[in-house]
């Protein structure tokens, strides 16, 4: 972990939460920011586009050095960690800790989620080459009396860490060393049928892949307990982790008239007209910006499954009763002409996007429940692109994980 007077400065957000811009800045100011461990090409413009060995052996040298000059700290007890972190007026807590990719590998680690193998590629990779696995996997599982007791046990003592992150996110962490409680942890958790990933598949899968990967290099001397067979995760219950939702903008109608679109929407959905903007408070309400109106689209009796898991999701009904079949967005995952925003994003910039001409259309989902993810993974469904933003969003290098 980071030396304790340095963790507001060797901590970060994930890279793909800055621009190169300020990726860069951050790390042309700040020798200590683990962006230096993720992408040395942004403080070294010659590394670009150069041989990807050079860009892995410039990470290693640059680790050397944090180690050198103590940015990062090696634990000596073995432990894992009750992490809490606080922002937006919202306290969630789990438990950090690594995880043996057998459980992923044999679905003891239950997904909701279709992978890209390119992206898994890319990632396994830097984690072979570097050995650094510091964002983890967020993974919830129904909640856990003996978990709920001793976290709360070291709730009440004072943090091994606690500080507050530049965009005011509080982060505390307490390490669990003690013998008895460290066993019935790992009991407790050993003991339950099956966690979910929240978020986080594509890290889980390269972690998977990485390990087969060094399992097979190293045949002769694997047993088991390597290093690289474990990946960091943070398991926080279902009362704990928060799902957001994903709305959707489209940039035109296609090969539709605003009037014919209506009348197509009208085969399928009741709609009725708001005066003001929509944020749905139930599920099966879709919010629509369109033509300077804000509706509600209501799906009509008997279009959808209820039984079935994945077509009872609004983020379901939305693609196949209006953005595939009407707007011809096949598939949203690589269609140019439909942007993603977070539940995080204000509705109202939804509104000014589409009122400036930028967008055709904007519809506002109710968020997916934890219990609707459960029953997807459960039922070994895939869920459609973007259907939840899940929060907690992990700072990089917080407890880092490193294998030779």
């Amino acid at each position: 972990m980071p030396a304790v007077s340095l963790l507001s400065t060797v901590v970060t957000r994930p890279l793909e939460h800055y621009s190169t811009g300020e990726a860069r800045l951050i790390a042309s100011e700040n020798a200590c920011s683990f962006l230096h461990l993720i992408d040395p090409e942004l403080d070294n413009q010659y590394l670009r586009g150069t041989r990807q060995e050079l860009v892995f052996k410039k990470i290693s040298e640059n680790l050397e050095g944090f180690i050198e000059h103590k940015y990062l700290v090696q634990q000596a007890v073995p432990a894992i960690y009750v992490y809490q972190v606080r922002h937006d007026n919202l306290v969630q807590t789990g438990i950090w800790t690594l995880t043996h990719i057998n459980d992923y590998l044999e679905g003891k680690i239950k997904k909701h989620e279709s992978t890209v193998e390119r992206r898994e590629k890319l990632l396994a990779d830097y984690l072979q080459q570097t050995g650094l696995d510091a964002n983890p996997v967020l993974i919830t599982y129904n909640p856990d009396e003996v978990v709920e007791r001793i976290t709360k046990k070291y709730l009440d003592l004072t943090p091994n860490l606690d500080f507050v992150f530049a965009d005011g996110t509080e982060h505390k962490v307490w390490a669990i060393a003690d013998a008895k409680d460290l066993a019935e942890v790992v009991d407790a958790f050993a003991k339950m049928p099956a966690v979910y990933i929240a978020d986080g598949h594509h890290r889980a899968a390269s972690m998977a892949k990485m390990g087969l990967q060094k399992k097979k290099l190293n045949a002769a001397k694997h047993n088991g307990t390597e290093g690289y067979n474990y990946f960091s995760t943070v398991y926080m219950n279902t009362r704990e982790v928060k799902v957001l939702e994903f709305n959707r903008l489209v940039r035109d109608l296609g090969d539709l008239s605003p009037q014919a679109f209506m009348l197509a929407l009208a085969s399928s959905f009741s709609i009725e007209k708001s005066a003001v903007q929509v944020k749905p408070d139930a599920l099966h309400k879709i919010g629509m910006y369109f033509d300077h109106q804000w509706y509600v689209l209501s799906p009509k009796p008997g279009i959808y499954n209820e039984n079935d898991p994945v077509d009872v999701l609004d983020v379901s009904i939305l693609q196949n009763f209006i953005l595939g079949p009407l707007l011809k967005i096949k598939d949203p995952r690589t269609d140019a002409r439909i942007t993603f925003e977070g539940g995080r994003t204000p509705i109202s910039e939804l509104q000014t996007k589409v009122d400036n001409g930028l967008f055709a259309v904007a519809f506002v989902l109710y968020p997916t429940s934890v219990p609707q993810v459960i029953a997807v993974a459960d039922a070994g469904g895939v869920m459609p692109p973007k259907s939840t933003w899940v929060e907690p969003k992990f700072l990089v290098g917080l407890l880092t994980s490193y294998f030779n």
